[in-house]
């Protein structure tokens, strides 16, 4: 990986940080609280994880098996918890949580551990669904929307920023409204917007610091992630926005938005300066894992290629609904290599090339 070592991570600080995950499980393969929970370990933080589903394996297989925790379940857990002490996060996770009632039991939690600890960092996974499509039940969307208060941190897709907020991303002052949304509206303090495709509108509107060259996208496609800090000196622009186009890596991969949003929350450190004027504390802790997450990718990739071909086929949904067995060998290729990877989970290094660069004019255009 390339990158100069970095030793910013206050270790003595996070030694005695304990995170509360509260996301799916599933037995099989790195998704939800299996891509979340081992990678924060790395980084040295005790993690209770509390599961609210326990699934055989994750959906893209076609078929699992397993079962949802309902709402009175959460509930009970996290008052066992209280009662015996147990309940002490500095931090909270949440991730997949597919149905409003055990939603709401979260939000109960949230706001409890909020009152009694302000200072608690909540990072706000609100999965929704991707690429147009929802994988939770509609009636989680207002549930999300009251919960968005809350949180120190949001880490939405772009699909997600679109549902919340309500504004179709297509050119620049879509983007700048939806976010005006989500900080003077929610009054969410950090964004992190974790993937956006990087369509002509934004090739258009990028500066050069972060657009790619035209040569690299011509040759593969790119993924935007942006991160936004609200401003809270009086400045005239609503907040400090930081941005970076990486390439997409091709083929099928599941849990990267799950890893992503736990590196983050990882290395983001609200009362460290960040190790260089032109950071803020978000966009260094979202370099550092769009740095870690796009280097898992990539072991992943490369071990996918080596296998053997029946374990690689190419999508088919024809053939993958004749012979299940085809998507599900590749499918258990493509699960992220993070015992692998652990040395990566562990590197205080980011890559020049994933760093998230300043959009020092993105807010010049009022939208």
């Amino acid at each position: 990986m390339n990158g100069s070592a970095n030793n910013h991570v206050d270790f003595t600080t996070v030694k005695n940080s304990r995170i509360l995950s509260i996301q799916s499980h599933v037995a099989f393969g790195y998704v939800g609280g299996k891509a979340a929970v081992f990678p924060l370990q790395c980084l040295g933080y005790d993690v209770d994880a509390v599961n609210t589903v326990n699934f055989s394996n994750h959906a893209g297989y076609g078929r699992f098996g397993g079962s949802k925790t309902t709402a009175d379940e959460l509930s009970a857990m996290f008052e066992s918890m209280e009662q015996n002490g147990l309940l002490l996060p500095s931090r909270l996770l949440t991730g997949y949580i597919p149905e409003a009632k055990a939603l709401t039991a979260v939000s109960e939690l949230a706001t409890k551990l909020k009152r009694d600890s302000p200072d608690i960092i909540y990072l706000l996974d609100p999965v929704i669904g991707d690429s147009g499509r929802m994988y939770v039940s509609s009636d989680v969307v207002p549930v999300y929307r009251s919960m968005l208060p809350l949180a120190s941190v949001i880490t939405p897709n772009w699909f997600e920023v679109e549902v919340l907020t309500g504004v179709e991303l297509h050119d620049l002052p879509s983007l700048q409204r939806a976010l005006r949304i989500l900080h003077q509206d929610y009054h969410v303090p950090h964004v992190v917007i974790s993937s956006i495709p990087l369509k002509q509108w934004l090739l258009d509107v990028l500066p050069p610091n972060i657009k790619p060259s035209p040569s690299a996208t011509e040759d593969s496609e790119f993924l935007l992630c942006i991160s936004s800090s609200a401003d809270g000196n009086g400045s005239q622009n609503l907040s400090t926005v930081h941005a970076r186009s990486v390439p997409l890596i091709p083929g099928y991969f599941s849990g990267v938005g799950d890893l992503f949003s736990a590196l983050l929350l990882g290395h983001f450190h609200p009362k460290q300066d960040p190790p260089s004027p032109h950071d803020t504390t978000l966009s260094y802790a979202a370099s550092s894992a769009l740095t870690k997450t796009h280097s898992i990718l990539q072991i992943t990739h490369e071990y996918a290629l080596l296998l053997p071909e029946d374990e690689r086929t190419p999508t088919d949904e024809e053939k993958d609904k004749a012979e299940p067995v085809r998507k599900f060998r590749r499918m258990r290729g493509r699960e992220l290599r993070l015992i692998q990877g652990q040395d990566i989970l562990r590197s205080t290094a980011i890559d020049e090339l994933k760093q998230m660069k300043p959009w020092v004019d993105f807010w010049s255009t009022t939208a």
